[in-house]
């Protein structure tokens, strides 16, 4: 029993815990910064972060970090190969431009959550707001609740998917990224159309909603949006579109 109440003892301490009701954030960013991989600080908890602005910014090593509260704006902004968990809700632009790793919001997100992001994971357990995956280039976003209008604006490539209802002008001037929503869209932005669910993607669609820990929907409930491919070079015959 002493020895297993070491170990547990042990591993607990191997928790950095920062408090930022105590620790300014730029000293938790700067030491984020400074992590390399292979170190072994591979576990992060941060509380008490009240709202604050770019939390997490920037990580480049595979560690996981756990944010114990609501963030602002921002927050895990750059993300690279870390593990990043807000336990609660993200203000404007969580997310933006991730290159890899995985971000969860156990909550809310706010407006462009995954705006521009490259790569890796961006799970978010409730609502988005507006302009969700605008401009993405890469990065698989899933989202359990609704998302807002002019979502996934100019998305270059990726896979959106949304287990509720989207708003206004989805997928509006899209070019090659995959959305599927498996409820209601108000309306579809220029050249973007329903299109056919093959089996491929349907196979996409399952493995997208097993890594965010949905393996209650499924799959063959959503409907594919994509790019009509009218608008990749500009025609005067369709002004009125753009």
């Amino acid at each position: 029993m002493d020895q297993l109440a070491t170990k547990a003892e042990r591993v607990k301490t191997d928790i950095e815990k920062i408090d930022l009701a105590k620790t300014p954030l730029r000293e938790l960013n700067q030491a984020l910064h400074a992590l390399k991989a292979g170190t072994n600080a591979t576990a992060w908890e941060v509380s008490n972060p009240k709202g604050s602005h770019a939390v997490a910014v920037g990580v480049d090593a595979p560690v996981r970090i756990d944010v114990k509260g609501s963030v602002g704006y921002y927050c895990a902004g750059m993300n690279k190969e870390a593990t990043i968990v807000v336990h609660g809700s993200a203000g404007p632009g969580c997310a933006e431009n991730m290159m890899s790793g995985e971000v969860r919001i156990k909550g809310d997100a706010s407006q462009y959550a995954g705006a521009t992001g490259k790569g890796g994971l961006l799970v978010i357990e409730g609502n988005a707001s507006s302009r969700c995956g605008i401009s993405m280039k890469g990065i698989d976003i899933v989202v359990r609740g609704n998302i807002g209008h002019m979502s996934a604006f100019m998305a270059q490539s990726g896979n959106l998917v949304v287990c509720g209802d989207a708003g206004d002008a989805l997928g509006d001037s899209i070019y090659e990224a995959r959305l599927f929503v498996r409820g209601k869209v108000k309306s579809l932005g220029a050249d973007c159309i329903e299109k056919e669910m093959r089996p491929e993607h349907l196979e996409i669609l399952k493995g997208l909603l097993a890594k965010a820990g949905f393996d209650d929907v499924k799959p063959g409930e959503f409907k594919r949006y994509g790019s009509a491919r009218k608008l990749y070079n500009f025609n005067i015959d369709n002004a009125d579109a753009y």
